[in-house]
């Protein structure tokens, strides 16, 4: 039977760490500031998760692109078998 009494709980909105700082700024030469939006596997991780506006994940992603092609940043991890 559904119980009324139990509600899902919302955790707090994210707010975007760059609009919330006018100070930071995306470039791709950082690979420092960009490790924080990848995960271990080497993938971007998604606006919903890193809390970002629309805006600024696009310039994440371009950045994180950019570094991995000029080898700042690495595609992939390799897994031993």
């Amino acid at each position: 039977m559904y119980d009324r009494r139990r509600r899902r709980a919302f955790p707090r909105r994210k707010v975007c760490r760059f609009c919330a700082d006018s100070k930071l700024k995306i470039d791709y030469k950082d690979a420092k500031q960009l490790k924080y939006f990848i995960t271990e596997r080497g993938k971007i991780i998604p606006r919903r998760i890193s809390g970002n506006c629309a805006r600024h994940q696009r310039q994440v992603t371009l950045a994180v692109k950019r570094a991995r092609h000029i080898a700042l940043m690495p595609y992939t991890t390799i897994q031993p078998h």
